[in-house]
């Protein structure tokens, strides 16, 4: 096997493996015949026990990736929705206006990454997670945002509320 397609091989592995740990798939409905799907994949937040997050995205399939000839990118198209899912037990999180990264995957080889960001908003008592793309150049306005409020809700902060 030639080093190219070597690099290829691992390189698309990588792409299709880097839904971390994270993440489960938990749907997937076909919207044509090309093989295109939107997948639906339910994220546990890391630092906060209790809260999950729906993501959705497009993912394209071989027919759709031979006849545009653009193998290794998804468009980056998502959605979010999150709620409280048990008790809510808040660890060490950022408390920056920009947050911290929940999660992360990419959309193409490089270029391309949807992320999860979580915003704490102290003075309305609520968790910000919002889905945007990242991309190296020609930045994307494609965005959603979900919000958990924490008032009235029993919450446990490990270190001590904010």
């Amino acid at each position: 096997m030639s080093k190219f397609l070597s690099f290829t091989a691992v390189a698309l592995a990588a792409t299709l493996s880097s839904f971390g740990a994270l993440a489960k798939e938990v749907g997937k409905v076909g919207v044509d015949w090309l093989g295109n799907d939107i997948v639906i994949e339910a994220i546990a937040d890391p630092k906060i026990a209790g809260v999950t997050c729906h993501v959705t995205y497009f993912e394209r399939g071989i027919i759709d990736r031979l006849q545009k000839g653009n193998w290794f990118e998804d468009p980056s198209n998502n959605a979010i929705s999150c709620s409280q899912t048990g008790p809510i037990v808040i660890g060490d999180i950022e408390l920056r206006k920009s947050g911290e990264e929940v999660f992360q995957q990419r959309q193409s080889l490089i270029w391309k990454s949807v992320v999860v960001k979580r915003i704490y908003d102290k003075d309305n008592n609520t968790l910000i997670y919002l889905s945007h793309s990242r991309q190296v150049q020609d930045g994307s306005a494609k965005m959603a945002v979900s919000t958990v409020p924490l008032f009235g809700q029993d919450v446990t902060w490990k270190d001590g509320a904010p």
